[in-house]
């Protein structure tokens, strides 16, 4: 099985739910298809989507909700 990378696309915050309170949008464990949306990052209060862009069987997320990102780290891996 392999497994791939999703990156954040810019340095900022990364939020796993569309705004506070409200579900995340996807839980470790979860299938993802391409379109999927994982998060968003906030960078000068402007809020960029992070999709999957891959699909698989399975995510799991190296970041936790609110957490600080720079530009290319890995937030979550997908095992296809």
């Amino acid at each position: 099985m392999s497994k791939l990378e999703i990156r954040s696309p810019l340095p900022g915050t990364f939020y796993r739910r569309p705004e506070p309170g409200a579900p995340q949008y996807k839980q470790d464990g979860d299938a993802v298809e391409p379109s999927d949306t994982l998060g968003l990052v906030e960078v000068m209060k402007t809020f960029h989507e992070v999709s999957a862009g891959v699909s698989g069987k399975s995510i799991t997320f190296l970041v936790e909700d609110a957490d600080a990102v720079m530009a290319g780290q890995v937030v979550a891996e997908v095992e296809q």
